[in-house]
């Protein structure tokens, strides 16, 4: 069972329509929401975009160079969920920012535009939209092969262990946090743990404004601790 499986699609039993990740972005003034339902669907799009053309499988190292953004976790979760290996670099796909030099491989670049559009400009020479192309994809996502638990999930980490290390740090409250989805402690921590413990994740990037938001979420925050 991929981490996906095991720590995201329990949350789709449960009212669909809740609030999931909510994301501010301080410099730009931005705040989005993501329902449950709302992730999947983004989630499920990128693993029938990865495994469709890409011919991503359970062990395909994905390399996923981004910021905490919602955009990430939808990201995060496709490539989980058709048994990728996340990591941090050498990915047979490499999904990243504009500004980044290019990679090795397969390369896709995430506008982080917080109402999720594509790209304003073309994409870099080698590079492709992931949200123009992934847009087009299903909302959702029939594996075609089981994810064994001892597949590589995370760096190091296999399923098992991110399964266990998320559960091991679940949160059932709506948490802020400002924390960087480090790979695997991070991910782990400011991430997964919230899906794990059915709770609900407000993140902030560029921080100015953390009291305010405290109180119009009715959120605690959150540490790495």
């Amino acid at each position: 069972m991929s981490v996906t499986e095991a720590l995201f699609r329990p949350l789709l039993a449960g009212d669909r329509s809740r609030p999931l990740i909510t994301h501010y972005d301080d410099a730009a003034g931005s705040r989005v929401e993501l329902s449950v339902a709302t992730l999947a669907n983004w989630a499920a799009k990128t693993a029938n975009w990865l495994s469709e053309e890409f011919d991503v499988e359970p062990g395909t190292p994905v390399a996923v160079d981004l910021p905490a953004h919602w955009q990430t976790a939808g990201i995060l979760l496709g490539a989980w969920w058709c048994g990728a290996h996340v990591v941090s670099s050498a990915g047979e796909v490499t999904l990243t920012t504009v500004d980044t030099e290019k990679p090795d491989g397969a390369w896709a670049v995430v506008s982080l535009d917080p109402m999720g559009m594509g790209l304003r400009g073309t994409p870099p020479d080698g590079a492709v939209d992931y949200i123009a192309e992934s847009r087009i994809f299903g909302d959702d996502f029939f594996a075609s092969q089981d994810v064994p638990d001892s597949t590589p999930a995370l760096e190091s980490l296999t399923v098992a262990d991110v399964v266990a290390a998320a559960r091991a740090k679940a949160v059932s409250a709506r948490v802020l946090s400002t924390m960087d989805w480090t790979f695997p402690d991070g991910v782990v921590a400011g991430l997964l743990s919230v899906l794990a413990g059915g709770g609900s994740l407000v993140q902030v990037s560029n921080p100015s404004t953390l009291d305010a938001h405290l109180e119009s979420e009715r959120a605690t925050p959150i540490t790495a601790a």
